[in-house]
């Protein structure tokens, strides 16, 4: 059975160790927050002026002025602060954040990344991802693995927009757990019960 979108949030939290500044993009990446530890040991960053964000909160206890990038309500730890988005960005640019999570809907074998160009959709801009996937000390995506109409969104060669360019190392989908080597993407683990015919259409790396 491929992983729910808590079951993706909760593999790509396993990548996090304590002493990390963390950015976690919109879409599932937010739900890593969900199963991080609260105790001050990880530092969630938000491109919109927050370090130190913890989980949502529960219904009737949302700030409306506490939000994330993606506009959602969330809480903040103990030793959290907040400040304007030039100053966040600068932490970016600054190399001061040790890993960023984001959404993809394309990566590629040599680790490119296209998350920002919505086919038939209007989106008007990439968001600080350009910047994350630059400055920040490692990427991981996290993506269904398959597009709505079938084709796998791990592929030789992005056709959408890069937002960055050998950037992924790791990415997460709900089938497993993938890194791109170049010539391919090498299965670090596979989902329970998902096996290779589920990989068909995703080059595979030779060992």
């Amino acid at each position: 059975m491929a992983w729910t979108r808590d079951e993706m949030a909760q593999r790509a939290a396993r990548e996090v160790t304590p002493g990390m500044v963390v950015n976690l993009g919109i879409g599932i990446p937010t739900l890593v927050a969900n199963y991080l530890p609260e105790d001050g040991s990880v530092m969630i960053h938000s491109e919109n002026g927050l370090l130190g964000m913890g989980p949502f909160p529960f219904e009737g206890d949302e700030d409306p002025q506490m939000i994330n990038a993606g506009k959602q309500t969330v809480t903040v730890v103990a030793g959290g602060s907040t400040f304007d988005s030039s100053l966040s960005f600068a932490m970016i640019r600054g190399g001061h954040v040790d890993l960023t999570i984001l959404g993809a809907m394309q990566v590629a074998k040599g680790g490119d990344l296209a998350n920002w160009a919505v086919p038939g959709k209007l989106v008007t801009g990439m968001g600080g991802a350009m910047d994350l996937v630059s400055g920040a000390k490692r990427v991981i995506a996290v993506c269904t693995f398959r597009e709505k109409d079938g084709p796998p969104k791990l592929v030789a060669q992005c056709t959408l927009p890069l937002t960055g360019v050998a950037c992924v190392s790791r990415v997460v989908t709900d089938i497993g757990v993938f890194d791109p080597v170049g010539d391919g993407f090498e299965v670090i683990e596979l989902a329970p019960g998902i096996g290779p015919d589920d990989l068909i259409g995703m080059p595979i790396a030779v060992a």
